[in-house]
């Protein structure tokens, strides 16, 4: 089983970040996904707030991932498993927030897969650095987009 543990923290609030992480279509904005692909999503809240249930594809590059939301806490924690991703297989992720005493939030983010012998060489350090560059993007646009009051 491979993992990857990733936390940053941003001076915009626990509910700017929430908002932001259960809109599947604000993604593309802030992380390093392309887009989202509505034809192979399932269950999204036309709203932005996606239930426990919803598989939400991304699409990065060639590859299109998908991931079914596990568990909901507003504004604490959101949690999701592969529907389907080629290179993975039992991929769980949760990300927790916390609230910082200046109104911000720490955004841990962390996951754990299994992978093929060959992949388990070269994803390892793909994937913690990848999911480094999801959680400062989060970070940094809800910061700029919404600064703490």
């Amino acid at each position: 089983m491979h993992r990857y543990d990733v936390t940053v923290t941003t001076g915009a609030s626990p509910d700017i970040v929430w908002k932001l992480l259960v809109d599947a279509a604000s993604w593309p904005l802030w992380s390093k996904v392309d887009s989202l692909d509505t034809t192979r999503s399932v269950g999204l809240d036309p709203g932005g707030d996606d239930g426990v249930g919803a598989v939400r594809a991304f699409r990065t590059g060639r590859t299109v991932t998908g991931e079914r939301l596990t568990e909901k806490v507003e504004q604490r924690l959101l949690a999701y498993e592969d529907a389907f991703i080629a290179s993975m297989h039992n991929y769980r992720a949760r990300i927790e927030l916390k609230p910082t005493a200046s109104s911000g939030t720490v955004i841990h983010w962390y996951g754990e897969y299994e992978t093929s012998r060959l992949l388990g060489w070269i994803m390892p350090r793909y994937l913690q650095k990848f999911m480094q560059g999801m959680a400062d993007g989060l970070a940094r646009y809800a910061e700029e987009c919404h600064p703490a009051r």
